[in-house]
């Protein structure tokens, strides 16, 4: 037999990240979960598996918009008339939603029970699926720990929501460790709550498929569910599918050996080509840039964030439009180490030394952070779009990171004054 398992599809969830720009793909960031969910039953239907398993957060919080639900439930009716029976558990942001205890679903979706762990038999398979769904958003307890003991003669699926062995990424919920997981003695472990994948393949196989479609750029690189072929033997293949319909990525560019901002632009237009020429299938991209390294072109990048995110949307333009959006420009390079002018009639060397070492000493110096601070807070928070694309340190304001904001002020503006003189 064979069976999909999914989770984390975060139904209409936004992606985060694209909107505020104007070549952003608008209808792809706001219908992408649910092109992947399509997807993933359109493969469920092709491949004939025998059932399906969503282990947790199908939907994403206190959304109220019943379409959501309603598409669900179509999709549903697709794999009903395909005989598949779909076993469905609640994460912690379906413990949220309202759609989640309002509506009624189609009679192939079996849900686990939010009182006590529940065993689905499929006697013809001699399949036992034991779960337990979160009836909070919190679960802070371990659920595992309470599962039945395995069916005799039957292939044994746990399926939970945790974030197992606390993952740093995703909130403590449900904690177990993996050796309780392979104490159970379950043959497989469909788990869900951390987006990356993850496979343990000893006594138990113990599965975190991902999520099904990346949401921003932190869920970066190719997204989807594993579909799970199981012998007559109970001996299992676990294959990846790949489903997600708008990929993420970050792109490193090392500017040491460049000298100028168009340089600098071109080497990113080189490596974003590279990246649309390995991808393995057509799938458009949502690219953030990084700029590393020291680099003679640091002042000069430092002085022209606006720019250089013009030159790369340009390089973007003649690859290809149609298949690559740009999230952020990110700079992070620094100055090539160089001693500061020598001294000259004016004094500008002297200048630029003492500028340099006063604002050394502002990084640390808790007056001069709480004053800049009280002055730019207003100005991060309720700045237009366009001013925060043009001035992305407004981050910094906004996340209270201050002291981070005039390093990187510093190290740019000594670099450009010095070019300058």
């Amino acid at each position: 037999m064979r069976f999909i398992h999914a989770a984390d599809i975060h139904l209409d969830s936004p992606l985060h990240g694209l909107s505020a720009y104007a070549d952003a793909p608008a209808d792809m960031l706001r219908n992408a979960t649910r092109e992947a969910f399509s997807k993933l039953v359109a493969v469920a239907i092709d491949e004939q598996v025998d059932f399906m398993v969503i282990a947790g957060d199908l939907y994403d919080g206190t959304w109220r918009d019943h379409n959501t639900g309603i598409f669900f439930c179509k999709e549903m009716g697709k794999l009903r008339r395909a005989g598949i029976p779909v076993y469905v558990l609640h994460g912690n942001h379906d413990a949220e939603s309202e759609m989640t205890s309002q509506l009624q679903l189609p009679d192939n979706v079996h849900t686990f029970s939010t009182k006590k762990p529940q065993t689905y038999r499929i006697d013809a398979l001699k399949v036992a699926l034991h779960g337990h769904s979160f009836k909070d958003k919190a679960v802070t307890a371990n659920l595992a720990a309470a599962y039945p003991s395995p069916v005799d003669g039957y292939f044994n699926i746990g399926v939970l929501h945790t974030a197992l062995e606390g993952s740093s990424a995703h909130a403590n919920y449900a904690p177990c460790t993996v050796a309780e997981l392979h104490a159970r003695e379950y043959q497989y472990w469909a788990l869900g709550h951390v987006h990356e994948f993850a496979m343990w393949d000893e006594a138990s196989t113990i599965v975190f498929p991902g999520n099904l479609q990346g949401r921003n750029i932190r869920e970066t690189g190719r997204r989807g569910a594993v579909i799970v072929n199981v012998s007559e033997a109970d001996k299992l293949s676990v294959e990846r599918l790949f489903i997600d319909v708008l990929r993420w990525e970050s792109v490193i560019v090392d500017a040491s050996g460049l000298a100028t901002l168009d340089e600098v632009a071109r080497a990113a237009g080189r490596a974003l080509e590279a990246l649309i020429e390995r991808a393995e299938r057509p799938v458009p991209h949502a690219v953030r840039v990084t700029v590393t390294g020291a680099t003679k072109a640091h002042g000069e990048l430092f002085a022209n964030a606006t720019q250089l995110r013009a030159e790369v949307l340009a390089q973007i333009a003649a690859i290809s439009h149609e298949s690559l959006w740009l999230e952020k420009v990110k700079v992070t390079t620094q100055p090539i180490a160089r001693a500061l002018p020598a001294s000259n009639e004016d004094g500008a060397a002297d200048a630029l030394a003492d500028l340099h070492g006063l604002l050394i000493e502002a990084e640390s110096d808790p007056e001069f952070i709480a004053m800049l601070k009280e002055r730019l807070i207003t100005l991060a928070s309720q700045a237009p779009a366009e001013l925060q694309k043009s001035v992305p340190e407004l981050e910094y304001v906004r996340d209270g990171d201050l002291a981070k904001l005039v390093s990187e002020v510093r190290s740019g503006l000594i670099a450009q004054l010095a070019d300058a003189e």
